[in-house]
């Protein structure tokens, strides 16, 4: 089916401009859940780091979810760590090492990941390009060129950007 390569027709991005210590940002994961499932390969889902001062092992959590993205396992680990916000939060940076392990990653690697830095710099740009576009919490969302806030309340965001996707689908010719 030539016609809907990407090379044709773009899929629709939706970034989501997420923090690992962030109880909204797991109450969210249940509608990122329900858009994975309707759209599949339909719709790009993409992570922004937007770690907030206010919780202290954030910008850690972001660099380690870069890690296991390198690793391959990116939302499983982003999930896995949002399911535990409150022990993060106690713990720190052990749990980020834990969930790794139980995702079967190379937990010593994110140790060094940690370590080095060698994720800080992507961290920066996502939470500065966030700050340029006027994120403020998390989770915020941005798709087809609308920015939805997450942080104060996700009520109906779910549907607006299910209306947004369906009608950038259907302007690029894939239909629902």
């Amino acid at each position: 089916m030539s016609d809907s390569s990407p090379a044709h027709a773009p899929v629709p991005v939706l970034d989501v401009w997420c923090e690992l210590q962030c109880p909204d940002c797991r109450t969210a994961l249940d509608d990122l859940r329900a858009l994975r499932a309707r759209y599949g390969d339909r719709l790009e889902l993409r992570l922004r780091h937007f770690p907030l001062d206010k919780h202290q092992h954030s910008f850690a959590a972001a660099q380690a979810a870069e890690e296991a993205a390198e690793q391959g396992q990116g939302w499983p680990y982003v999930e896995a760590v949002l399911d535990r916000v409150e022990r993060l939060a106690r713990e720190g940076e052990p749990v980020l090492i834990e969930v790794a392990r139980e995702l079967g990653l190379d937990a010593e690697e994110f140790d060094t990941a940690l370590i080095d830095g060698r994720h800080i710099l992507i961290v920066d740009a996502d939470q500065a390009e966030g700050k340029a576009i006027g994120v403020t919490g998390t989770p915020t969302y941005v798709v087809g060129g609308e920015r939805l806030d997450g942080g104060k309340s996700q009520e109906g965001l779910r549907e607006r950007i299910e209306e947004i996707v369906d009608r950038l689908l259907a302007e690029a010719g894939q239909g629902n």
